[in-house]
């Protein structure tokens, strides 16, 4: 099992990073999922995600799909399911294999930590954590 706390990571390289454990057959679990953070500036990032959201919301009121997530750890969760085979039963199975979490819940607070240079985030002047997003957004966690 693979313990990996996203404070400082960059969205995109910790989630194909996940997903390539996932897919070798390894349990992944991020925490702090609110800390992973996205490159670029705040309003291309928002603008991003709520046109995701609001074209997720328009759809029929009767349609059940699509829906997009508004919580960080759902949406990273969203993400590494984009970059695995999801349709195929290797994808669904290797999806399962993933947990995130927004902070550190109390079964993890002890665990020994992964750490991942390859997605660390160097440039601290730009960029806007996944949880911001999330709140302008408008989820409550």
């Amino acid at each position: 099992m693979m313990i990996i706390d996203g404070n400082g990571c960059v969205l995109g390289r910790l989630a194909s990073i996940t997903s390539k454990n996932l897919l070798e057959g390894e349990e992944v679990v991020i925490l702090n999922a609110e800390k992973i953070m996205l490159t670029g500036n705040k309003d291309w990032a928002y603008a991003k995600y709520k046109q995701r959201v609001d074209r997720a919301s328009i759809s029929n009121p009767r349609d059940l799909g699509p829906k997009y997530p508004r919580r960080p750890d759902d949406i990273f969760r969203r993400t590494v399911r984009g970059m695995l085979p999801f349709k195929k039963s290797k994808g669904k199975t290797a999806y399962k294999g993933l947990k995130a979490f927004v902070g550190v819940p109390a079964e993890y607070a002890d665990a020994e930590l992964t750490a991942v240079p390859e997605a660390e985030y160097k440039d601290l002047k730009k960029g806007i954590e996944l949880g911001e997003i999330s709140k302008l957004l408008g989820a409550t966690f």
